[in-house]
């Protein structure tokens, strides 16, 4: 790619995300209106929603939080019964994180919501822009990931020493 394409792209992105993150925050932020849950809590409900039950370190890794402040935001949804704290029958040190029945009705609601939001937004667009919305997504979201984990490859993972 030529630089003055690049240097386009750079520019356009750099106009866009600001923009487009205000929409999207402000629709997060309708999503949970009456529900007295933080943006930070309802994440954790929408990563412990599919696999049922996740080990804290695992949680702490996919919401990008250190198991410290994991632990604290576990404690905060505990005291609110969103979700269940249990030792793994397998090995007692590992503490896993579950929802609880109310958590799990909680994230329906928010999902349900999100599925309104989403579909009015996809309404709008042709089937075009929709399929090169995704494919653009994906491969950014690709883009993110490999440059995520060649940020945790330690630096001297490399050297001949």
């Amino acid at each position: 790619m030529a630089d003055t394409e690049i240097q386009w792209f750079v520019e356009q992105i750099q106009r866009l995300f600001p923009r487009i993150m205000r929409y999207l925050e402000a629709e997060a932020a309708r999503e949970l209106i009456g529900l007295e849950v933080t943006p930070a809590q309802m994440n954790a409900l929408v990563v412990l929603y599919e696999p049922k039950n996740l080990p804290m370190g695992e949680l702490a890794d996919q919401l990008g939080l250190t198991e410290s402040a994991a632990t604290r935001l576990v404690d905060r949804l505990l005291k609110m019964n969103l979700v269940r704290r249990e030792r793994d029958e397998t090995d007692r040190r590992v503490v896993r994180v579950r929802l609880s029945t109310y958590g799990r009705q909680l994230a329906d609601l928010v999902f349900r919501r999100r599925e309104q939001q989403f579909t009015r937004f996809a309404e709008r667009l042709s089937a075009e822009h929709r399929d090169k919305l995704i494919e653009g997504l994906s491969a950014l979201l690709k883009v993110f990931q490999d440059l995520e984990h060649e940020v945790k490859i330690p630096a001297d993972a490399f050297s001949d020493d």
